[in-house]
């Protein structure tokens, strides 16, 4: 069904069009006429916009990763878990909760970006660029948490949590998303491992 959101600007419209037809058709399905019809927008308004294959490519990775910031908010990850302990725990699971119990086509779209992006050097230049903004704060977070190594404890981080993403959105427990404190005692679990702290204060105190 063609988008036609108001206030929403015309390459917004483009964009986010773009992510419907990634989600709903996969990467065959994504053409500058089929972006044109879901976004309810004249025939070539898309190619105008972004001529090529690759611009196109790039107007959905953009439009995905401010996306994904507004859902995830890392900035106020970052503030909320700036003192450590439990301020990290609840960052960390309010945030991935937020995604995955509301936002779950936005890991479709990225996971079809991303596999994409392994076949075109270009676009692994953006993607790469892109999820830089969401590295920072995590390293940030566990620097605060008083990891020894907070770049490895980050990419340990990132990693679980696309773990658990894609078991939630397409692999076997995508009917099955955690519960908010559910998250929370995984993500005490974790960090517990990695700060070498015992698990039963973890989730009770800031002294993670």
């Amino acid at each position: 069904m063609p988008t036609r959101s108001t206030g929403v600007s015309r390459a917004d419209r483009i964009a986010d069009a773009a992510l419907t037809l990634l989600v709903e058709r996969g990467m065959r399905g994504l053409t500058h006429r089929a972006v044109d019809e879901v976004a309810g927008l004249p025939q070539g308004s898309t190619s105008n916009h972004a001529r090529t294959r690759q611009a196109l490519l790039e107007t959905a990775l953009r439009r995905q990763a401010e996306r994904e910031l507004q859902v995830l908010e890392p900035a106020e990850m970052t503030a909320e878990g700036s003192g450590g302990g439990t301020g990290v725990v609840d960052a960390l699971a309010l945030a991935m909760h937020r995604y995955l119990s509301h936002h779950p086509e936005l890991l479709v779209s990225r996971y079809e970006l991303a596999l994409e992006a392994t076949r075109r050097p270009e676009l692994r230049a953006y993607y790469d660029a892109a999820g830089a903004r969401f590295r920072e704060p995590l390293v940030a977070m566990m620097t605060a948490a008083g990891s020894t190594d907070p770049r490895r404890h980050a990419l340990s981080l990132v990693a679980w949590c696309e773990g658990l993403m894609f078991s939630c959105a397409v692999g076997s427990y995508h009917h099955e998303a955690p519960s908010l404190e559910e998250l929370r005692t995984g993500f005490t679990e974790l960090l517990c491992g990695m700060l070498g702290h015992d698990g039963e204060s973890a989730s009770d105190s800031d002294s993670m």
